[in-house]
């Protein structure tokens, strides 16, 4: 019997030490999560600087930098100069940190009655931060965003002899971010409007400010983008799954919600498909077959997680679906890009 009770003493041991390592792994994570803006982060206590970055959401930084690289090798003028990378560094520091920020804390603020209901952990329905302190925040990344702009275009010449068309970009961003979340307009109450306005500002904006910063923003480049912003209708879809149930009880018409799960889930993929199939057609048109053929490998794996992830539940598995899939929409946004820079006639 002692000796029974002694192994059973040293497996509830062990079994303690598991669980409260399991423990420290979950709030880990959990910590990391409410660091960048995740889904599924804690509610622990933290400094108000990290609740300040949880508000601008991280997460969602990547594509915007990737954007400003786009239109950076749409221009064909990227040479590997020190002062070009300080421009464009800038650049990626204004779509990402500053307009991204502005955007998400903007919009925290106005959702805080919905995200009580779908993500009561975020800062502001926590009490963790109080509503001098976001409008603080905004301001900041506000003027930030459109100082630093203003000064791309005195270092690369727009001004004083011409217009400043990265800071009009920026500031077409920072009204585009305003009308999405702020009533009357308030864009996403609908899931068209609101998602073609979310996928234009990934897609369209950081291009733009990459291209205009470097070379010459030109109407055929404004229209391919604005069609490639079609694609990440799709990618906003996903983000709503998670939000059905708030959106519904506050009266929201996310695609989701006006659809259907099931409907919405099968938009995604046709929208996200369909689009970059185009994209890879005109790169066939134009000559550019190997990029074209790029493309088209960059959307296989697309399709896989379309059928493993989305497709099987698109609710609990749409993180998942994000991170194995974005990454290839926006490569291969990089390789369209680079066709055209590569171009001589585009």
């Amino acid at each position: 019997a002692g000796l029974v009770a002694a192994g059973n003493m040293r497996r509830q041991g062990r079994g303690g030490r598991a669980a409260r390592a399991t423990e420290k792994g979950q709030g880990d994570e959990g910590g990391f999560r409410q660091l960048i803006g995740m889904k599924g982060a804690s509610d622990e206590e933290v400094p108000l600087w990290k609740i300040r970055l949880q508000l601008c959401k991280p997460v969602t930084w990547p594509p915007l930098v990737l954007g400003c690289v786009c239109g950076t090798a749409a221009s064909g003028n990227w040479n590997w100069e020190p002062n070009q990378w300080a421009l464009l560094i800038v650049a990626m520091f204004i779509s990402g940190p500053c307009l991204t920020g502005f955007t998400q804390t903007i919009n925290d603020w106005y959702d805080r009655e919905i995200d009580a209901i779908n993500e009561p952990y975020r800062p502001i329905p926590s009490g963790k931060i109080t509503e001098e302190q976001v409008w603080q925040q905004i301001y900041f990344l506000f003027f930030t965003g459109l100082g630093l702009a203003l000064g791309l275009d005195v270092a690369v010449g727009h001004l004083p002899d011409g217009p400043p068309t990265v800071f009009l970009v920026a500031l077409l961003g920072t009204f585009l971010a305003t009308i999405y979340s702020v009533p009357p307009l308030k864009l996403k109450q609908n899931g068209w409007a609101g998602n073609y306005a979310l996928g234009w500002s990934y897609v369209s904006l950081p291009w733009w400010c990459g291209q205009a910063l470097f070379g010459e923003l030109t109407p055929e480049i404004v229209a391919l983008t604005t069609f490639y912003s079609i694609g990440a209708i799709g990618i906003a879809i996903v983000n709503d799954f998670k939000s059905v149930e708030g959106d519904a009880k506050m009266g929201l018409d996310s695609i989701p919600v006006m659809y259907g799960i099931d409907t919405a889930k099968y938009l995604t993929c046709a929208l996200e498909g369909i689009v970059q199939l185009c994209i890879a057609a005109w790169l066939f048109y134009i000559g550019e077959t190997n990029y074209a053929l790029g493309l088209l490998a960059l959307l296989v794996p697309q399709l896989i997680a379309q059928k493993l992830l989305l497709l099987e539940d698109p609710i609990a598995n749409d993180v998942k679906f994000q991170a194995a899939s974005l990454p290839f929409f926006q490569f291969g946004i990089i390789v369209t890009a680079s066709a055209i820079g590569a171009n001589p006639f585009h």
